[in-house]
């Protein structure tokens, strides 16, 4: 009888330990990426840009409340949120809480769809079948019925007076020590809030760099953004793969977006063009699905320097 049930018993033990393990510990083993990306003109000085993504903030949390406040002593000289800071209709008050000392930097943001819409339980295994049915979202599926909306428009309210720049469909800029700084963003194409047309035309002339925000870094955007002649395109939504194969890395984007690019620094060509692509695994996960694998929660200061 041992010989029998020994193996199944040993899986299901595998199994559960790995399962404590993603829920109990990764996923509050939170962590900074360091990146450097030569876009600046040459000789400039070097820019530190601190990005958080994905909070997915629910009421309780208070280890990630915690470590984001702490990412204001990194001093950045500015902070880019690429969206989903909501998983909690409850949950906007402390999500202003974690970022308040952030708000003291200079900043741009854009939504996802998330902050707009409270998440619903669904079977995690439903992210296999739609990227094999090249399903993502509202891009391909039919339109949400029945979800929370969440107060958004608090979370905007705070950003905005804090000065920070929305760039939801959206253009601005910041000037930092007599540099300036132009930005293009999108809202998110994962529910088609995109409108590229509305901020189409490339970089802006006079600023010493544009960069281009996306929550979703669907490759409708990609193309659009790194045509036009970006040289920088900073990303989220994909939380890394969230629960991703030791050794081999994400299984699903949750996008059109291929694994190999699922988090961390690449490229992107299109039309004789190239870009710098950043795609942050986030600091969060779903109310639902609280677990990560092999694929920690992170926020990333991208140190920008001079191009080579």
């Amino acid at each position: 009888m041992r010989a029998r049930y020994g193996i199944p018993l040993g899986i299901t033990a595998v199994g559960a330990a790995g399962l404590a393990y993603a829920a109990g510990f990764e996923v509050r083993s939170f962590r900074l990426r360091r990146v450097t990306v030569p876009v600046l003109p040459p000789g400039a000085r070097p820019l530190r840009v601190l990005q958080v993504s994905d909070i997915h903030m629910v009421s309780g949390q208070r280890k990630k409340r915690a470590w984001l406040q702490s990412l204001a002593g990194l001093r950045p000289d500015f902070v880019v949120n690429t969206g989903d800071n909501l998983s909690d209709p409850e949950g906007v008050p402390e999500a202003i809480d974690a970022l308040g000392p952030l708000m003291e930097f200079p900043g741009v943001y854009v939504f996802g769809s998330n902050d707009y819409y409270g998440p619903k339980l669904r079977n995690p295994a439903r992210y296999l079948f739609e990227k094999a049915q090249g399903k993502h979202g509202l891009n391909g599926n039919a339109p949400a019925v029945g979800v929370v909306h969440n107060p958004w428009e608090d979370l905007r309210d705070a950003f905005d007076s804090a000065g920070w720049v929305n760039l939801s469909n959206a253009r601005g800029r910041l000037k930092l020590d007599g540099m300036e700084l132009a930005f293009t963003g999108l809202d998110d194409p994962h529910i088609k809030r995109d409108r590229y047309e509305r901020v189409a035309g490339g970089p802006e002339t006079g600023a010493d760099l544009s960069i281009a925000v996306v929550h979703a870094p669907y490759l409708r955007s990609l193309e659009s953004f790194t045509a036009d002649g970006y040289p920088l395109i900073l990303a989220g939504h994909t939380h890394g793969g969230q629960l991703c194969i030791p050794f081999y890395g994400a299984l699903v984007t949750n996008c059109d977006l291929d694994t190999d690019r699922v988090k961390g620094l690449s490229t992107h060509e299109a039309e004789g063009n190239r870009a710098y692509l950043h795609v942050s695994a986030g600091c969060g996960t779903n109310r639902y699905t609280p677990v990560r694998f092999a694929c920690p929660p992170e926020a990333t200061l991208l140190t920008l320097v001079g191009r080579r």
